[in-house]
């Protein structure tokens, strides 16, 4: 039981103050969990041996036997890992550990026929690697993926419902071409969409092929069985792509990829959490307060946009993890060196804090309602929007310079209604095209925005 004393005297936040956000991952990060998903490794991979026609050392396991050695990751237990860490504290090797423990619960099921079975012609990293593999893997798709998918439902309905909401846009931060609100959620929504499938569809690679690669503890064994086939299939029994071309390690560069593609994930929601900043300065969104909550410790009426700026803040320092696990995990020294060991362990950390941003911009979408009086307001002060329509039209209809007439009108200078439809009375063309050019309006002038913020784009 994780106590509230154990939350204030935690060094992370994301195992004190966040740790009930974040607790998800628990079951994929945790030192536990690593030692549960490197039992089902050992355990999988003892199976596979004994269903070998040419690995005869290793008797086959009936059904029974098997649905026995499964549980032992299937029901693994807090004790379960206990035991373990006993062991890593006598051995100082977490992977021997394990070893030694699944040792002693073969004895306990009557499987020590099986001992020296376990671990066979392994090195550590044929186990670690597949561990890290699989826990990554299930970390993605069970707990981050739908998370995303949340955010993704919740822009969905913004651009839907807010689809033909008219709103001034700001190019470099100055009144420009208006926009609808539903549409620029839609654009975030899109970009979100080709993200999150780079990282569903990113392969997760493993390996078992020995302390440096070359089967060489399989072969001076068993040099009968075809090891590279062997080990190909057992990799993909574990729904992962095998790699047999390695050193001691895998090389990690699947993993990178996705770390990379999580990382350019989270830069698009800190895009977002910044601009919806904005919006909520600008009162163009408005939050739905919480009864109870102080915005600030000396001005009451405050309602700060809290979760969009913890959103930010969390992504950012997910995004300095993930650009320092995807640069460090692919470069090893020679066949080896260990210092990809400690960086692993971070995984947790940045799929966290990427985690808590996800929560928190969730969150703050879920309290946001548009302020359309607001944002038309807004658009039609700047009717200096409608100086590129202007120009444009008249460009079609050959009128002499109308970019340098609009320019002298508009430019640097708070422009009026009043002021268009003078130019447009004093210029020499077509009534129809007077006409065309009087029915323009700010919060008309909206292009396909309305069509273009239902269009479903991204995958």
């Amino acid at each position: 039981m994780y106590d509230d004393m154990a939350r204030l005297a935690a060094l992370s936040p994301l195992d004190g103050r966040y740790r009930h956000d974040v607790s998800g991952l628990v079951s994929y990060f945790s030192e536990a969990a690593l030692f549960r998903y490197r039992v089902r490794v050992e355990v999988e991979y003892l199976i596979f041996l004994a269903r070998s026609p040419r690995v005869d050392f290793v008797p086959a396991f009936d059904v029974s036997q098997q649905a026995s050695l499964r549980a032992l990751y299937r029901q693994f237990t807090d004790a379960d890992a206990l035991a373990i860490s006993a062991w890593d504290r006598k051995v100082n090797h977490d992977v021997k550990a394990v070893e030694y423990w699944l040792r002693e619960r073969f004895d306990a099921l009557q499987l020590g026929a099986w001992n020296e079975a376990i671990h066979f012609a392994l090195t550590s990293e044929d186990v670690n690697n597949l561990a890290y593999a699989l826990l990554v893997r299930d970390a993605r798709d069970s707990i981050m993926l739908p998370a995303l998918g949340q955010i993704e439902t919740r822009l969905r309905d913004l651009a839907v419902s807010e689809a033909a909401t008219p709103m001034l846009a700001r190019t470099h931060g100055q009144p420009a071409t208006p926009t609808t609100f539903g549409k620029e959620m839609n654009v975030f929504l899109a970009r979100l969409r080709r993200a999150v499938a780079a990282i569903s569809s990113a392969p997760l690679t493993g390996k078992l092929n020995g302390a440096t690669g070359t089967f060489a503890a399989h072969v001076a064994a068993l040099p009968g069985v075809d090891w590279p086939k062997f080990s190909t299939a057992f990799v993909r029994s574990l729904e992962l792509e095998p790699v047999l071309l390695t050193t001691q390690i895998e090389p990690h560069d699947t993993l990178a990829a996705l770390c990379d593609a999580i990382k350019r994930t989270n830069t698009i929601l800190i895009d977002l959490s910044q601009d919806c900043w904005r919006y909520i300065s600008d009162g163009y969104l408005v939050q739905a307060p919480k009864p109870g909550e102080v915005g600030s410790s000396t001005m009451p009426h405050k309602v700060n946009p809290i979760d969009f700026e913890n959103g930010e803040g969390n992504l950012g320092l997910a995004g300095a993890l993930l650009e320092h696990i995807s640069r460090k995990l692919p470069v090893s020294r020679l066949q080896r060196d260990l210092s990809d060991s400690t960086v692993l362990r971070s995984l947790g950390t940045a799929f966290g804090y990427s985690l808590m941003g996800y929560q928190r911009i969730l969150k703050g979408l879920g309290k946001v309602g548009v302020r359309r009086d607001v944002l038309l307001a807004d658009l039609t002060a700047h009717p200096e929007v409608l100086a590129e329509a202007v120009q444009t039209i008249l460009r079609r209809i050959g009128y002499p310079e109308p970019y340098e007439a609009l320019k002298q009108l508009s430019r640097g200078r708070a422009m009026t209604m009043e002021d268009l439809h003078r130019f447009v009375a004093e210029i020499q063309v077509e009534d129809s095209v007077k006409a065309e050019l009087l029915a323009l309006t700010p919060e008309g002038y909206t292009g396909l925005a309305a069509q273009l913020a239902t269009v479903l784009e991204g995958r």
